[in-house]
């Protein structure tokens, strides 16, 4: 299979599609790639391999990787460094998305006079940016997770703060994906649970979020519906290349889905992503069915209303069965207090920091402090919000 798709980006689809990343670069006239993948990665061998393949097709390809996951600032500012040293004149970004976004980031703040900080998405920030000669980007995730590749922003934290802050502009939607299911193969069962969670989360949470975007509802139906299919079926079989795909899908569609709001299920994530290094997937998934729970009065309706297409009972205790059961078959804890230790942290400091988060305006209720803290202490406790 191989097939090109328009929406949001250009995204070209189908098994061993990484071949045609030099035409890709091609055609977007790059011919200094600065190639940003992450340093796990960089000496993994189907990513030397990419590596190996252009340097045979292009007359400088320079590689950038110092950096690992929940990316800081100080990243971006040594890739951008390195961007402009070599004279590159485009990203070619792979991996997940600490990768995508890094990538994306050098990518924008190459041409910018303001601090990355600056451009945070907050009311009308991204307004302040110098859009005139943003290079080009290339993303290819090696995770179905983020959706990255099809995001108008990025996640970095500023180490000063400890916050992880979200970079936004349109201008930061990279020209052509490239989706290829063979470059998943080797994710591991826990990393595949994790990702597949993410990208879950970002589906529903761009469902239930009470902002008017019909579109995006559509494509985070889909998108859950795509990952309900998969999920399990390449969690117990990596090698599965339609499950792959589906997944690789999914994840794209829930980040194009998710510019119409995220929610609390985030702004809870983000605190404990950057001040424990806890992976956002496996975050997202803990802290889901509390989020759901809490929301239920402002969200059963909506549930209910795609419980028959994605094959369950038509009622929200169906839909939030399946959740529980897909953790538990995916061997996800059930509880914050099962990946950290709890006891000592600063719930008024985390809940603060949930509250200022960009995600809880797309929430479908509303939130103050105490009901971050409350989903906090749920989530550690184990309970559920009746």
């Amino acid at each position: 299979m191989k097939i090109n798709w328009n929406y949001p980006s250009t995204i070209w689809v189908g098994e061993n599609r990484i071949n045609d990343l030099s035409e890709a670069c091609k055609n977007l006239d790059i011919n200094n790639p600065l190639f940003v993948t992450d340093k796990d990665l960089v000496n993994l061998s189907f990513i030397k391999n990419i590596i190996s393949e252009n340097l045979k097709k292009f007359k400088q390809f320079n590689i950038f990787s110092n950096f690992s996951g929940n990316p800081i600032g100080e990243n971006v500012e040594e890739g951008v460094e390195e961007f402009k040293k070599k004279r590159c004149d485009g990203i070619i970004a792979i991996g997940g998305g600490s990768a995508l976004d890094v990538g994306k980031a050098i990518s924008f703040m190459s041409v910018q006079k303001r601090p990355i900080w600056d451009f945070e998405d907050v009311g009308d920030y991204w307004k302040r940016a110098i859009i005139e000669n943003i290079p080009p980007i290339v993303a290819i995730p090696t995770t179905a997770g983020t959706g990255s590749e099809t995001g108008r922003a990025s996640a970095i934290i500023n180490k000063k703060t400890g916050v992880k802050k979200i970079i936004f502009h349109p201008k930061i939607l990279p020209s052509i994906v490239i989706l290829d299911p063979i470059l998943t193969l080797e994710l591991s069962p826990r990393l595949t649970a994790a990702t597949g969670m993410d990208a879950l989360a970002h589906n529903i949470e761009a469902f239930c979020s009470p902002n008017f975007h019909p579109m995006a509802d559509g494509i985070a139906i889909e998108g859950m519906k795509l990952i309900k299919d998969a999920l399990l079926i390449a969690f117990k079989d990596g090698r599965n290349i339609p499950a792959r795909q589906k997944l690789l899908s999914a994840s794209s569609m829930g980040s194009a889905a998710f510019q119409k709001g995220l929610g609390a299920i985030h702004s809870l994530s983000h605190p404990v992503n950057s001040l424990f290094n806890i992976h956002h997937g496996l975050s997202n998934a803990i802290f889901m069915p509390y989020v759901l729970t809490f929301n239920k009065s402002s969200i059963e309706k909506k549930i209910v209303s795609i419980c028959d297409y994605l094959d369950l009972e038509k009622n929200f205790e169906s839909f939030l069965k399946w959740i529980l059961d897909l953790r538990a078959s995916l061997d996800i804890p059930n509880k914050l207090s099962d990946v950290m230790d709890c006891t000592k942290i600063n719930l008024d400091q985390l809940s603060q920091m949930a509250l200022e988060d960009p995600s809880t305006n797309g929430n479908p209720k509303r939130l103050n402090k105490d009901d971050f803290k409350k989903m906090y202490e749920y989530s550690i406790s184990g309970n559920l919000f009746k």
